[in-house]
């Protein structure tokens, strides 16, 4: 497509939803490409946090009925807990621990449980799934409307990249 490593590699990041899919893609492109991709990735992770809890304080407002306020507690069973640790472990690497400790934790976790938990989620979610379910005939809106979301975003990402990071 002729764009350059800076706006592909922002374009990557914003569109795959895997860091490690992020990368891979990245490097394949080029080194910068891979940096830019890692940047707009990881900030998208971090404003995931943001979002997720935003999005609760939402649905704890909103509720079925008008009169009745959410408590603290309805609002802490409803926030995703994985934003907590994802909070910790990002402050921890980045204000506690030196890069390269940062990097052997990686290594460490890479060797097995990583993957292991990883195959375990993906088990889990194919053993909820039904395709039989998801391709019936009156579900089909839903799926054009997946389909036309992922479209849109796609491109309007590929725009975003190529105003931010197009070279003048």
């Amino acid at each position: 497509m002729g764009l350059s490593e800076e706006v592909a590699g922002a374009w990557l990041g914003g569109t795959i939803d895997t860091t490690a899919a992020v990368v891979a893609s990245g490097k394949f492109i080029g080194e910068t490409a891979e940096q830019y991709s890692v940047i707009i990735k990881s900030a998208q992770n971090v404003l995931l946090g943001v979002a997720a809890f935003a999005i609760s304080l939402y649905w704890s407002y909103k509720g079925t009925n008008n009169d009745i306020r959410p408590s603290g507690s309805v609002l802490w069973d409803r926030f995703p807990k994985f934003v907590i640790g994802f909070l910790v472990a990002s402050l921890l690497f980045s204000f506690v621990f030196d890069a390269e400790t940062g990097k052997e934790l990686s290594r460490i976790a890479n060797k097995g449980a990583r993957g292991l938990l990883f195959s375990l989620a993906f088990v889990c979610i194919g053993l909820e799934t039904d395709f039989r379910y998801i391709f019936k005939k009156e579900n089909t809106k839903y799926i054009w409307s997946f389909l036309t979301a992922q479209a849109f975003n796609i491109i309007l990402t590929l725009l975003v990249a190529w105003l931010l990071f197009r070279t003048i």
